[in-house]
C-alpha cells in the first residue's frame, strides 16, 4: 500500500507512484497528468480526441547500447462513460476503447485531468462500451469518485494503433463489423 493511497489528500501535491517497467520510456507523472517523451496525454486528448494512443519505446534495460533490446509500449487514452455497480456487487466502469485485442497493464491505470483525493477503489473496466456489447475487461484500482467523462491512461504492451481499439459496431444485417461515425 502507498501513501497516497492510506493519506488520498497527499495526490493533491504529489502523484501516485507508477512502475516505469510498464509504460514507455522517458515517462513522467503528474498529479493530473502523463507526460511521455515531453509529450501530455491530456494535450493529446485535445488534439485528437478519445479513444487515443501514444506509442513509444518501452523501458528495456540496456536497451540505448543494442538495437536488438528494443521493444515498443503504448498508452490508450479513454473516456469514462458510464460507471454502475452491478448485480453482483463489482463497481464496473465502462470506457470509449475497445480493449479485447491489447495486453493491457489494468493494475496501472491512472485518473488523468483531475485530482482525485478520494480513496482508491478496485473496479473491473469493461472496454468497447461505444459498440454496444463490451469485449475487453479488466481489473483496476481507480477514485471512488470516479465519473462519466473522466479520462483513463491505460498503459499496454507492445504497439497498439488505433484501429484495434476504436469501438466497432455490428451491421445486424450483415453480420459484419462496421467502423463507427
Amino acid at each position: 500500500m502507498t501513501l497516497t493511497a492510506i493519506l488520498p489528500t497527499l495526490r493533491r501535491s504529489i502523484p501516485d507512484p507508477f512502475r516505469p517497467s510498464v509504460w514507455p520510456e522517458y515517462t513522467q507523472v503528474t498529479t493530473s497528468d502523463v507526460i511521455i517523451a515531453g509529450v501530455s496525454l491530456r494535450r493529446l486528448v485535445e488534439l485528437c480526441e478519445t479513444p487515443c494512443v501514444h506509442t513509444a519505446d518501452a523501458l528495456v534495460p540496456g536497451s540505448h547500447i543494442k538495437s536488438a533490446l528494443r521493444r515498443d509500449a503504448s498508452v490508450v487514452v479513454a473516456r469514462v462513460s458510464g460507471v454502475f455497480d452491478s448485480d453482483d456487487g463489482e463497481r464496473v466502469v465502462l470506457i470509449d476503447a475497445d480493449m479485447a485485442s491489447v495486453s493491457a497493464f489494468w493494475d496501472e491505470t491512472r485518473l488523468l485531468g483531475r485530482i482525485s483525493t478520494a480513496a482508491p477503489n478496485p473496479v473491473v473496466i469493461l472496454a468497447g462500451a461505444g459498440s454496444g456489447m463490451p469485449r475487453g475487461r479488466g481489473p483496476a484500482w481507480v477514485p471512488a469518485d470516479l465519473a462519466e467523462g473522466d479520462l483513463l491512461a491505460i498503459p499496454c504492451a507492445g504497439m497498439v494503433s488505433l484501429h484495434e481499439i476504436r469501438p466497432h459496431s455490428v451491421d445486424l444485417r450483415r453480420g459484419e463489423p462496421t467502423e463507427n461515425a
